[in-house]
């Protein structure tokens, strides 16, 4: 072995336990130890530079005047910071960033350019020396980071909002209190049927994730699944109806009525009433006509009045069945395709919690038209009580018998 390959050999087996200083110390050290024509020599070996080597001589003959106690570099040494250097590069970086508070509010990279790299490339053709690491640390320095969206807006605050839920609290505890039923009702959002992407991720064998579809274009032949759920606040358990057809009032009330018949009449044989929570908009909506006029035939054939409650707009995430029955049903089937209507319904059927939750499944073939018009002279037959407070919100349906 030739001396140039041992020297090449013993620096590979120490280079990764030496830091910037003992490295030149240590080629420095060789070099001395292999006289004239050593710093030429380690410098081939190595890749160390012959000024480094040196400088690592230098160093150590004079190691205690030139460094402190615990130091690799002398004070002041190194490259000097990018933003020492070219002092507004960061201001550059923001207007980039934030060009309507910032910068030029017609600036094109406004809502294209959010990568590092393409902002250290813009940053490099205004004449700034940039990498997109460089980018990174800036960014962070200036208080930016990675963020998804965020659903917080509500939209407009109804200034009753805060008395309605109270109202509602208050309304739930009187039912419960009489041993009555209290439920919690609206539609989870509609699934694609077929080898769909399904958010989340599930146990498989490493490297073998499911194949599924590309783009999400409906199947005309397996169609959609229209979950339409009712939770009992009491008992904590839940019923969902899997339709196929549209999201419709009768559709909603048709869920009642199979939840009372299968469930809630064996449940409650004494009630008189139903209470039932609801948002303000979609197929149980304040202002769907429809809602209103199915609610009074389920009335009329079940006995019971119908006291209904419906959240403030804009609150629906606040609705007891969202985060009671509807986020268990998600972590449930969370990245698993839906096949077919019948996977929907037993994976539904199969959702628990640590809490006791139980679910029951059915899938709802029926269809139900849309664009149903209630006239005049139904409305007028509706027995619809308005509450004293917000009846627009707040009343009760009796029946006719």
């Amino acid at each position: 072995m030739t001396l140039l390959e041992t020297l090449r050999q013993k620096y590979r087996t120490l280079e990764a336990s030496l830091n910037e200083r003992s490295r030149r110390l240590w080629a420095a050290a060789e070099a001395r130890a292999l006289g004239r024509g050593g710093v030429a020599l380690v410098s081939q070996a190595t890749g160390i530079s012959r000024s480094t080597i040196h400088r690592g001589m230098h160093e150590a003959r004079y190691s205690r005047r030139t460094l402190g106690e615990g130091r690799v570099r002398r004070a002041g040494g190194g490259r000097k910071a990018a933003r020492a250097i070219d002092p507004g590069l960061a201001t550059a970086l923001e207007a980039l960033v934030e060009p309507g508070s910032r910068g030029d509010p017609e600036s094109p990279l406004r809502w294209t350019c959010k990568s590092t790299r393409l902002l250290a490339g813009e940053l490099v053709s205004h004449g700034h020396q940039a990498s997109d690491w460089l980018v990174r640390q800036l960014l962070h320095e200036l208080g930016y980071s990675l963020q998804a969206n965020n659903k917080t807006k509500e939209g407009a605050r109804h200034p009753d909002r805060d008395a309605q839920f109270r109202h509602i609290n208050a309304r739930v505890i009187r039912q419960l209190g009489r041993r009555q039923p209290a439920i919690s009702v609206d539609t989870k959002k509609k699934e694609l049927i077929g080898d769909f992407k399904n958010s989340g991720r599930e146990w498989r064998p490493q490297g073998e994730p499911e194949a599924v579809r590309v783009h999400d274009f409906i199947d005309p032949k397996k169609g959609k699944a229209i979950p339409y759920g009712v939770y009992d606040l009491a008992m904590n358990r839940g019923w969902v109806s899997v339709g196929i057809d549209h999201d419709t009032a009768s559709f909603a009330v048709n869920t009642i009525a199979t939840w009372w018949k299968a469930v809630g009449r064996a449940t409650y044989p004494r009630a008189k009433s139903l209470l039932i929570v609801a948002d303000s908009g979609g197929s149980n909506g304040t202002r769907v006509r429809l809602w209103k006029w199915e609610l009074q035939r389920l009335a009329d054939a079940t006995g019971l009045s119908m006291q209904v409650s419906h959240l403030p707009p804009g609150t629906s995430k606040w609705n007891k069945i969202e985060h009671r029955l509807f986020a268990f049903i998600s972590k449930n089937w969370r990245g698993r395709p839906l096949l077919t209507h019948a996977a929907i319904v037993k994976l539904i059927s199969h959702t628990r919690n640590a809490k006791g939750l139980k679910v029951d499944c059915v899938l709802d073939k029926r269809r139900y038209p849309d664009k149903v018009k209630v006239t005049d002279e139904q409305m007028g037959s509706v027995r619809l009580v308005p509450d004293t407070f917000h009846g627009d919100w707040n009343y009760t349906i009796k029946p006719h018998r």
